[in-house]
């Protein structure tokens, strides 16, 4: 396939200005980019005018639920839902049933991944065997197979010992430690933030404090063995500055992600009782919120990344209490970014380029996808004068428990090209 974009405004990681010009993509890479190209014979000419060329974007933090929870996502849904966003390549957590706690575990679903995804799908693997905290998985095996991330998401490797132990064997091979915060002794099974709305519905709440202790726990374990600690999903102030003090030290390798629905939404949101805006760690304050924002403009988060956690319409149904934690994201993200935060001009493409696309795939030890001669085609086409309306048919993921559900947002994803194949056309 030959392809010719032409009038297109390219974005970039490294500069907050669109640069305007024409791409001709053949053969999978990008072999000319310039101003009043002209179309080989038989290529497809696109007009982009107005529109935004950019790199596809890359999510390090993803629950597809296979194998064991199929009903909720598989690696096909999951992988189809990130393509419908913008999104060429994710990685796997290993919450799933059973774990992906081995190199059986991580061949299969990289076995289904290859079988049935469309972009690149890698999976992390487990600290623990089963995730239960007792007994280091089998971590060369997973390495040996690819596996860089390790972490036992959903739940925090509770004993620091055992993480001690993993951090001194497994940072020695190139893989890194992935964290989800939380004292479970402190935070409890609890369903939002412990205040003011937690207080108005009655409910008992998760104190910040619970994801807090455990940021800088890990930390401190990581500058110890000198090993890589990657801070999952951070919701509060305090953990955004505890992760800025460590990074302004400069003797500890932390990189840190924070999730679209921490930037956008608080606890007040949760109104009276809407499952939707259930999640871990739970929404918290407008000065949280305001804070992980400036904490994403600073620098101090790393990388965005969604925590796409889908559930059944039964699930979220249920009373609040009862109901799961998690919210998709893959579908909503990149729309629902631009929308409240690069079209209103708090932040710029350049940022969410960058923290989007490029530092995920750098994460991951991946090549960047960029937009130069040579490299491979690997990108979207954004209008930023169209609409999108998140409804049921419109998501590819099989659950739509998103507070965007049925809402209408600026922008959208008109095309997402992946080497020689054109993913999305629309």
């Amino acid at each position: 396939m030959t392809l010719l974009i032409q009038n297109a405004r390219i974005a970039s990681e490294h500069a907050p200005d669109l640069t305007r010009g024409d791409v001709l993509v053949a053969a999978g890479l990008i072999k000319t980019i310039g101003v009043g190209l002209t179309a080989p014979p038989g290529a497809r000419v696109i007009d982009a005018r107005g529109r935004i060329l950019m790199p596809g974007m890359f999510d390090a933090h993803v629950h597809f639920r296979e194998p064991g929870f199929e009903t909720k996502e598989s690696i096909a849904s999951g992988s189809e839902a990130a393509i419908n966003g913008g999104i060429t390549g994710v990685v796997m957590m290993p919450n799933t049933s059973p774990a992906i706690d081995s190199a059986t575990a991580v061949a299969s679903v990289l076995e289904s991944a290859r079988r049935h995804a469309r972009i690149p799908v890698l999976t992390s693997g487990c600290v623990t065997k089963g995730r239960q905290g007792k007994e280091l998985a089998a971590l060369d095996g997973m390495r040996a197979l690819g596996v860089r991330m390790l972490t036992d998401d959903g739940d925090t490797t509770a004993d620091p010992a055992l993480l001690w132990r993993a951090m001194q064997y497994a940072g020695e091979f190139g893989m890194f430690f992935a964290s989800h915060c939380e004292l479970a002794e402190l935070a409890g099974p609890r369903a939002l933030n412990e205040g003011v709305t937690s207080y108005r519905l009655g409910i008992k709440g998760s104190p910040a404090c619970a994801e807090e202790i455990i940021i800088d726990r890990d930390i401190r374990l990581a500058h110890a063995t000198g090993a890589h600690i990657h801070i999952q999903h951070v919701s509060s102030k305090l953990g955004m500055e505890t992760i800025r003090w460590w990074k302004s030290r400069g003797d500890v390798r932390v990189t840190a992600e924070v999730a679209p629905h921490h930037l956008l939404f608080t606890e007040e949101d949760i109104g009276d009782f809407d499952t939707h805006y259930k999640m871990n760690p739970p929404l918290r304050t407008k000065a949280d919120t305001a804070a992980l924002l400036q904490g994403l403009i600073d620098g101090v988060f790393d990388l965005i990344a969604t925590d796409h956690a889908p559930h059944t319409p039964f699930e979220k149904s249920q009373d609040f209490i009862t109901a799961p934690n998690g919210v998709t994201g893959l579908d909503t993200a990149l729309v629902s970014l631009y929308h409240h935060f690069v079209a209103p001009g708090v932040f710029g493409w350049d940022l969410l380029v960058k923290r989007y696309s490029a530092e995920p795939r750098r994460l991951m030890g991946l090549p960047v996808a960029v937009i130069a001669e040579g490299q491979p085609a690997d990108m979207l086409l954004f209008d930023p004068d169209a609409e999108t309306t998140f409804t049921a048919q419109f998501m590819q993921s099989k659950s739509q428990n998103t507070p965007f559900l049925n809402q209408t947002l600026r922008g959208s994803v008109d095309l997402v090209l992946l080497g020689a194949a054109v993913l999305l056309d629309r």
